[in-house]
């Protein structure tokens, strides 16, 4: 039985490296699910000046994202149709979330091609991202809703590691309802009512999920194995959900610091680089501590992204 297991498991790897690149399949006008051109040219322009594509991806990663500073926060951006679902980027307005994304997927797309960068091209690395193995099938359930569920599809298909268990992260378990509690938030759901039932099997699927985080009394002592680029997810108290905010790591001589894109009117409602993230995590009792995610470059060579873009 051990054996078949192993086969099975095999098998599903070999099937997960041999899937043809996702390129960018356009279903809505360029207009919805891009925005912000003139941004995207001015950012290809200073990481061709300042050669942003020979750092390491986690550097490169956090110079697109100060390059982001001060793009005011704003929601709901990926909720850009009733019925089609699409990668989309938007450049006018982040929220915490798609400030990962894209700061991500821009650094990865200035390794994978030598210039002449189009929008297609970092619209197919947000689909690599977002979407459950990497493939956007046009519905909205195709898009992952939770970082959990991200962290670990990505994984699985070499895109990134883990290393909060090893880290002394510890066992954290919840029902997720996110979702399904607040589906007339989401204009898909509201829209789509009927995709409900397969939203809640998907909410639990992911509560299965073997999630650890690094509890909020322990992050100051292991905060100098956090390197520059690491997305760092923040874990919280609700039961319901496992986190409530991302952002992305930023070695300075004092520790490592979180920026990110905040909702708060006091921080400007704007993406900013933060405070330590120790220190961070102390402003409120809702912070439960830390979940770390690594990306890691996407190879080059035959029957792969670079190839498509």
């Amino acid at each position: 039985m051990k054996f078949l297991c192993l086969v099975v498991f095999l098998a599903v790897c070999v099937s997960v490296n041999a899937s043809p690149p996702p390129t960018f399949e356009q279903r809505l006008p360029m207009e919805v699910v891009f925005k912000g051109g003139e941004k995207f040219s001015k950012l290809v322009n200073q990481a061709e000046r300042e050669r942003w594509a020979s750092l390491p991806l986690g550097e490169r990663t956090a110079r697109v994202g100060k390059a982001l500073l001060g793009t005011p926060y704003v929601n709901y951006t990926l909720e850009i149709h009733d019925r089609i679902e699409s990668p989309s980027v938007n450049f006018r307005g982040l929220d915490c979330w798609t400030f990962y994304e894209i700061s991500l997927a821009f650094a990865r797309m200035l390794r994978l091609k030598e210039g002449n960068y189009k929008p297609e091209d970092l619209l197919a690395l947000v689909e690599l991202e977002r979407y459950r193995h990497g493939r956007c099938d046009g519905g909205y359930l195709s898009r992952m809703h939770f970082l959990e569920e991200v962290f670990a599809d990505n994984g699985a298909r070499g895109l990134s590691v883990n290393p909060t268990r090893d880290l002394g992260g510890e066992p954290l378990q919840r029902e997720i309802r996110e979702m399904t509690s607040s589906w007339k938030s989401y204009r898909y759901l509201k829209n789509n009512p009927a995709l409900l039932p397969e939203m809640a099997r998907i909410q639990e699927s992911v509560s299965a999920l073997p999630v650890y985080h690094v509890p909020k009394r322990r992050v100051a002592s292991i905060e100098k194995y956090i390197q520059t680029g690491d997305i760092i997810a923040i874990t919280c108290s609700d039961s319901s959900s496992y986190t409530s905010h991302v952002g992305i790591a930023v070695r300075k001589a004092d520790g490592a610091h979180l920026m990110h894109a905040t909702s708060r009117r006091d921080k400007g409602r704007r993406v900013i680089l933060d405070s330590r993230i120790s220190d961070y995590l102390k402003r409120s009792d809702e912070h439960f501590g830390i979940v770390i995610y690594r990306p890691l470059e996407i190879k080059t060579g035959a029957g792969n992204l670079a190839n498509a873009l």
